[in-house]
């Protein structure tokens, strides 16, 4: 897993003396079997209370297991799909509750007690969404993703539940009261973390129509965290947006008998989603930001717009060359990075006199941002050569160096799909940040 760039992103974390060992290396006695699924069970970690191990099982099962079978090898493939999923979501940004992989069928993850509610996001109406509503046509498409609840409840076959009953329920896990503000918070994160998974697989060229998620408290720390797994069983995936090449767990619902051969094909299905996930942790067209500055007394300026781009997982270049000074030499760096087929923003920081940004948007087609270093003195003027320029330059304009860096991920994140994530993940944690700030607020008193 690799962790995040910045601390903000960070999930809890780990024991000290796990942090830096290589997988091998981790071995930590099981306690007793905490929880048992369908397909899944969980244990305690003897020497890691916050932690419990999640092991996946070869069981396979439909509506609520009233059809039920052993498919050997899904154990694998189930938690190689969760592993690397959450690592997707982690590095992108999201609060998880993954910590690593453990065996083929098992990881590590921080220990929840979990909400008893499933978070479905939908962005095609099919399934069961088509028979709680009659007249919709299957096909249709929310906009945005539309999010339903259903309160976990075997018995009665995971009713659909309303935002009011869950408030209502007044669920406590781990000590948090879930009220709208949590209940907010989840679900604007279950849309982000579609939209990032959706992202995803439409590099692969398919179509993600659906996903249940589920969300727990942490029993040390109180956050709350996506949990569970996201398998294929979460999900329903068709490639080429085609239902009839759908290669998730409804195969298996839509089977008139199970028969081993039936098996195989629904087997073989799985395999093939755990093969292209593996394809959604790369992206085939890699981008770059170069930041050119007029004079190395601008560096700490370009190293905050490089530390942005690194957030966002992006190669940054910087170099100096002025374009009063030197313009051969400025032109022959621009036709550098012109030649490889790397798609490249380029970042003009001058102050004073921008002669950079004006140039370099006359001579590219590359995106080209102003980003002046601005003096207390004299920056209401010079900051005039950045903003006003002749017609057929269109080099942009931004002060912060963060600023820089976001605006020419939102660039490259038009055709990288893991820069998007984390911009995705990103807007989700300002959001978050700025509801959890309402409220801690809202609870004070003057």
């Amino acid at each position: 897993v690799v962790t995040p760039l910045v601390p903000a992103l960070k999930p809890a974390p780990l024991p000290a003396e796990w942090a830096n060992l290589p997988l091998r290396r981790i071995r930590t006695p099981l306690g007793k079997k905490v929880r048992e699924g369908k397909t899944k069970e969980l244990f305690e970690l003897k020497n890691e209370p916050g932690l419990i191990l999640v092991q996946s099982k070869n069981q396979i099962t439909a509506g609520n297991a009233a059809r039920k079978d052993q498919m050997e090898g899904k154990a694998a493939i189930a938690n190689n799909t969760t592993v690397i999923v959450f690592s997707l979501l982690h590095v992108a940004g999201i609060k998880t509750a993954f910590v690593r992989q453990h065996e083929d069928i098992s990881f590590f993850a921080i220990n929840c007690e979990m909400i008893p509610i499933e978070f479905v996001c939908r962005r095609v109406a099919t399934g069961s969404f088509l028979k709680r509503n009659p007249g919709v046509k299957e096909g249709y498409r929310f906009s945005p993703p539309k999010v339903e609840l259903f309160l976990k409840d075997d018995e009665n076959n995971d009713p659909q539940w309303s935002e009011e009953q869950v408030l209502a329920a007044k669920f406590k896990p781990g000590g948090v009261t879930i009220g709208q503000c949590e209940l907010d918070i989840m679900t604007h994160t279950t849309v982000a973390v579609f939209e990032i998974l959706e992202k995803a697989w439409a590099s692969q060229n398919c179509t993600l129509v659906d996903l249940k998620i589920e969300f727990g408290v942490s029993v040390t720390g109180g956050d709350i965290l996506l949990a569970d797994v996201i398998d294929n069983d979460s999900w329903r995936l068709w490639p080429s947006g085609d239902r009839s090449q759908q290669k998730d767990k409804q195969v298996y619902r839509d089977l008139g008998e199970v028969t081993p051969d039936a098996l195989q094909m629904v087997k073989g299905n799985f395999e093939w989603v755990a093969d292209r996930v593996a394809l959604l942790q790369k992206n085939e067209i890699n981008g770059r930001v170069v930041v050119l500055m007029g004079s190395v007394t601008d560096m700490s300026h370009c190293e905050k717009i490089k530390r942005g781009c690194a957030f966002y997982g992006i190669p940054c270049f910087l170099r100096v060359t002025s374009a009063h000074k030197g313009p051969d030499e400025t032109l022959r760096i621009k036709a550098q990075y012109e030649g490889d087929g790397v798609p490249t923003v380029f970042v003009a920081v001058a102050g004073r006199s921008n002669g950079l940004g004006p140039m370099m948007s006359g001579n590219t087609a590359c995106p080209v941002i102003n980003c002046p270093p601005l003096s207390q003195d004299w920056g209401a003027q010079d900051v005039w050569s950045s903003l006003r320029m002749p017609s057929g330059l269109a080099c942009s304009t931004v002060l912060s160096p963060e600023a820089a860096a976001q605006f020419a991920a939102q660039i490259l994140g038009l055709t990288n799909h893991l820069v998007w994530c984390r911009l995705r993940a990103s807007m989700l944690n300002t959001w978050v940040s700025l509801k959890q700030a309402d409220q801690r607020l809202k609870g004070c008193t003057l």
